[in-house]
């Protein structure tokens, strides 16, 4: 089924009629009316009046419906960019965006719930233009062609059977959903666009003179998801935070004995794809803010754990095979007690289907020893060699043939699963994708796509984009360690850049993170409830907000008795600023004994984390400076 790709949007007073477009620029006799004042769906109803109010636009697609104060908005897609092209399909990204209310009076607010429905919405744009939002009218973006070739019999629209967990606006697409559950043979399947999160970038490159298309997919998982210290480990369910699909594709033209590429078009294509995944430790772990670079680390004793450490392996083992496990924590340190809790859960599960390695990527690669990351493709080369990758040969008509499948996945980690995993994930790539191109012939035998230099400097580039788009979701920053990954080395200003990013991390992750996370809870998981007192209200104490302006004041204090007297070492000017220096060493120690206080919490949805019986203390510290009420 091939999504609507461009509607005509009519607004009035009392409704929006959503009219499909055909490629040939003419409307489609099929309509959808949404009433403004109920919110109610129906499709092929009578044109409704025209109205001197009337308004028209074209959009691109329907995000969904989130349902703030004021009731129900809808987010249009008003612009796309052309990423490329997979095949025959187009893949696009979200450009820009309209919120539109659905409510025409407000649902009479009164003016303390008019701010509060500022900030919903301010939550809501502020997620929208962060987000990498991405989709396709005749692709199944949230699937690896692997999948896509086991659900190709399925008649189900696209919106049925996309992979749930990258179905990004799957819950803002309730209201549509729910008309088709009762409405089976609607067109308006026609219109549920679902959309991903994450990463795509499609090149057509060369090698030896055959044309063939590379292209990298990273689909970022909607369960658990969140900033990188308030979303850790494993729920209940075993969702992993940070949890990321990425696949790799090479599409070239067969050649005539169907295995090797050819430099004139042909009659026929090889797929080939590549998949790894990264995600979170699964165990209870946390680290809480309290304004210190580097947040204590705390493992919780839960009873759960063994249970959602099982549960996260075996729907990985049923959806991607075997796994081969790669750690990249540091072996010692405040890293080193995570390393052993892995370790002790792998063996408790005691699964032959789960190879397990621990690798300290910061000793092993110390001094600037990157090139030691090829010990990890020593270590599992006779499991890379068999897990091999998918493969399919499709005719122009449409036919495919499956030649091969991917039988397991590298699954990687560090404590963020960002920079050395990245690193790691385009190692092993690279190696796959040697592999690959020298089965089809694009490669020699003896040949490295290493040698020829534009591609690589192509692929080098698109893995470090991809690295720096994984790593601002999470962290807020681009990656570190991508001089490696664009250049094939380590070096100095490489360090610098990752110095500043550090620094760049420590102040949104301590300062801003809280309004990020909150912007993930209400777009995926969180219903706003007129009834209930407004959570985004910052309840500190007048003290605790003054403390960083006292210190402020004493600052400029001093700079001014530095620069304004003529004579610095009068008395007067030292007493002066001695005073000044003995009330920002108060007021910092103050601050840094209460540093919870200044951490920018999520204010939406609770922590689940912080309520380990030995963390009660600080379980109530973060209570008070959100401003929750204790249990």
């Amino acid at each position: 089924m091939t999504l609507y790709s461009t509607i005509t949007l009519h607004t009035t007073a009392d409704s929006f009629t959503l009219e499909p477009i055909s490629r040939d620029g003419s409307p489609v006799k099929e309509n959808v009316v949404i009433d403004r004042s109920t919110g109610n769906v129906q499709v092929n109803s009578p044109p409704t009046k025209a109205s001197s109010e009337a308004e028209a636009m074209t959009i691109y697609g329907i995000i969904g419906f989130p349902r703030l104060l004021a009731g129900e908005y809808m987010i249009v897609i008003t612009d796309r960019t052309k990423v490329g092209r997979i095949g025959e399909h187009d893949i696009y990204k979200v450009k820009d965006y309209k919120v539109l209310p659905l409510s025409r009076n407000n649902m009479a607010l009164t003016e303390a719930q008019v701010g509060e429905e500022a900030s919903y919405l301010s939550l809501l744009h502020a997620h929208l233009q962060s987000a990498q939002f991405h989709f396709s009218y005749t692709y199944d973006l949230t699937h690896t062609l692997q999948r896509q070739s086991q659900l190709r019999q399925s008649t189900k629209p696209i919106y049925e059977r996309a992979d749930e967990r990258f179905f990004w606006n799957r819950r803002l697409q309730t209201k549509f959903i729910t008309y088709m559950t009762e409405n089976e043979d609607s067109p308006l399947a026609k219109s549920i666009l679902p959309i991903v999160n994450g990463f795509a970038e499609i090149k057509s490159a060369e090698i030896n003179k055959k044309a063939f298309t590379f292209a990298l997919i990273s689909r970022r998982s909607r369960h658990r998801v969140g900033t990188r210290y308030f979303t850790r480990g494993v729920d209940s369910q075993g969702n992993v935070a940070n949890f990321n699909e990425t696949e790799q594709i090479i599409i070239a033209d067969a050649g005539t004995d169907g295995t090797t590429a050819s430099a004139l078009p042909g009659e026929k294509q090889i797929y080939m794809s590549h998949v790894q995944t990264r995600g979170s430790i699964p165990i209870y772990w946390t680290q809480i803010n309290n304004i210190k670079y580097t947040p204590k680390l705390h493992i919780f004793e839960d009873p759960e754990t063994e249970n959602s450490f099982r549960k996260h392996f075996e729907t990985q083992k049923q959806l991607y095979g075997s796994q081969l496990v790669i750690n990249l924590i540091n072996k010692k340190g405040y890293e080193g007690p995570m390393g052993v809790a892995f370790q002790k859960h792998i063996d408790i599960l005691n699964d032959p289907d789960i190879k397990y390695h621990h690798f300290d990527f910061h000793h092993e690669c110390s001094k600037m020893r990157w090139h030691r990351v090829s010990l990890l493709l020593d270590h599992f080369n006779e499991e890379l060699q068999s897990q091999g990758y998918f493969k399919a040969e499709f005719s122009k008509d449409g036919t495919e043939k499956v030649l091969q499948q991917q039988t397991s996945i590298v699954r990687t980690n560090c404590m963020d699963c960002l920079d050395r995993t990245n690193v790691v994930q385009s190692v092993v790539s690279r190696w796959v994708l040697n592999r690959q191109l020298r089965e089809i012939g694009i490669l020699g035998a003896d040949e490295k796509f290493e040698m020829f230099e534009p591609f690589e400097l192509l692929f080098r580039n698109v893995w470090a984009d991809n690295a720096d788009v994984i790593s601002c979701a999470y962290s807020g920053t681009g990656a570190l360690k991508t001089d490696f990954t664009r250049t094939g080395n380590r070096t100095k200003a490489g360090a610098l850049q990752d110095l500043q990013n550090s620094i760049v991390r420590y102040i949104k992750n301590n300062f801003l993170d809280g309004n990020r996370q909150d912007a993930y809870d209400l777009f995926l998981l969180y219903d706003v409830d007129r009834s209930a007192t407004y959570p985004l209200v910052d309840k500190r104490t007048l003290q605790m907000k003054a403390m960083p302006i006292a210190i402020l004041v004493g600052i400029i204090m001093i700079f001014g008795a530095i620069i304004i007297p003529e004579d610095h070492f009068s008395t007067p000017v030292i007493l002066f600023i001695s005073f000044w220096l003995a009330v920002i060493t108060y007021m910092f120690q103050l601050l840094v004994a209460n540093g919870a206080h200044y951490v920018n919490w999520p204010r939406l949805v609770p922590l689940p984390h912080i309520s380990s019986g030995k963390l009660v203390a600080a379980k109530e510290k973060v209570k008070s400076a959100v401003g929750l009420k204790s249990e």
